[in-house]
C-alpha cells in the first residue's frame, strides 16, 4: 500500500464565484502553493465525475436538473450565497465524482487515505436544495456510495467544519448504518446542529461551540466525546469533512485553532476504521491559514507530523 494521496483537478479553479465571494478559485491555489513552499509532492489520484446515478443516491432528481440547468445557462440560483456558473457543472461533478474515485481507491488498497483539495465544497447541500456555497453533497454522495455499492455495513464522517453540516445530517440521520458526528460553532450558519438531535438510532451527534472557545475545549470534546463514540461504533471507513474555518484567522468563524491544532485532530482520527479515511475539503477563508491548515493535515494523515 502506497502513501496518501491528493485528490485535484484544475476544474475547481474555473469554478468561478466573482471577486469578492469568500468560496474562491485562489482557496485552491492556496493550498497547492503551500504544499510546494513545503516541498510536498504527492501522489494524485485520478478520478471520474460523479455518475447520475450516484447523484440521485442523495439527491432529488429535481435538485440535480435545477444544478445543470442553472449552472450551464448561467442562471442565478435562489440562495444568493451559492454561486455558480457554466463552469461549476464540470468542478460538481468532479468534486462529487472525486470523493467515490478515492474511496475506491482506499478500498482497493491503492492507498491508505486520500486528501480531496477540489470545489464547490459539499456538507451543506441538502437533497433538494444548494446552500452555504455547496451544489452537491460530497461527503454524502461518497458516504452512500460505500453503503449502497461498496456494501459497507458501518461508515463514519467525523465533520470538524466551523458550520453545522446540515445537508449531511439529513441525509443520513435516519439511516443506522453511517454516524455523523459534527463539532462545530453554534449560534453561527445555518442554525442547525443541536445535541439533543441523536438520529434514529444513536448515530447523529452534534457538539456545539461557543464563539471563542480555547482551542482545548475543541480537543476535549474530540477526546472525550467522539473518540468514544466512534470506537463504539466500529466503522469500516472514516470520511471527514475537513473544513479549516474553526482557525483563528478565518473570517468566517469566532474560533481559536491554529494549523497544529488541525494536525492533532487528524492524528487523532488515525486510529478509526484501520486508518481508512478519505478526508474532503469544506471551509477555510483566510487563504494563507487554509493553506498552512492543509499541509498539517495532510503531514498528519501521512504519519510526518
Amino acid at each position: 500500500m502506497s502513501d496518501t494521496a491528493v485528490v485535484f483537478r484544475e476544474e475547481g479553479i474555473f469554478h468561478d464565484t466573482g471577486p469578492y465571494h469568500p468560496e474562491k478559485p485562489a482557496r485552491l491555489e492556496a493550498i497547492l502553493d503551500a504544499f510546494a513552499r513545503h516541498k510536498i509532492d504527492p501522489p494524485f489520484l485520478e478520478i471520474e465525475p460523479v455518475t447520475r446515478e450516484d447523484l440521485l443516491r442523495i439527491h432529488t432528481v429535481q435538485h440535480v436538473d435545477t444544478i445543470e440547468r442553472t449552472c450551464k445557462n448561467n442562471l442565478d440560483y435562489p440562495d444568493p450565497d451559492t454561486v455558480m456558473g457554466e463552469a461549476s457543472w464540470d468542478a460538481a461533478l468532479l468534486s462529487a465524482g472525486g470523493a467515490i474515485s478515492a474511496c475506491k481507491a482506499v478500498l482497493e488498497g491503492k492507498y491508505k487515505s486520500v486528501f480531496e483539495i477540489m470545489r464547490p465544497p459539499g456538507h451543506h447541500a441538502e437533497p433538494n436544495r444548494a446552500m452555504g456555497f455547496c451544489l452537491f453533497n460530497n461527503v454524502a454522495i461518497a458516504g452512500r456510495w460505500l453503503t449502497d455499492v461498496a456494501g459497507l455495513k458501518r461508515i463514519a464522517i467525523f465533520d470538524f467544519d466551523v458550520h453545522h453540516g446540515n445537508g449531511t445530517q439529513k441525509a443520513f440521520y435516519d439511516d443506522d448504518r453511517v454516524y455523523y458526528i459534527s463539532i462545530h460553532q453554534f449560534p453561527h450558519y445555518p442554525g442547525t446542529g443541536f445535541p439533543e438531535e441523536r438520529g434514529k438510532n444513536n448515530t447523529n451527534l452534534n457538539i456545539q461551540m461557543m464563539p471563542g472557545v480555547p482551542e482545548e475545549l475543541w480537543h476535549s470534546a474530540i477526546e472525550n466525546l467522539v473518540l468514544p463514540e466512534l470506537k463504539r461504533f466500529k466503522p469500516e471507513f472514516l470520511l471527514i469533512s475537513a473544513g479549516f474555518d474553526a482557525h483563528r484567522k478565518d473570517p468566517l468563524g469566532s474560533q481559536n485553532l491554529e494549523e497544529e491544532d488541525f494536525a492533532k485532530i487528524t492524528r487523532a482520527l488515525k486510529g478509526i476504521a484501520g486508518g481508512r479515511i478519505v478526508s474532503l475539503l469544506e471551509g477555510g477563508y483566510n487563504l494563507e491559514a487554509l493553506g498552512e491548515s492543509c499541509v498539517a493535515h495532510y503531514l498528519a494523515l501521512r504519519d510526518e507530523i
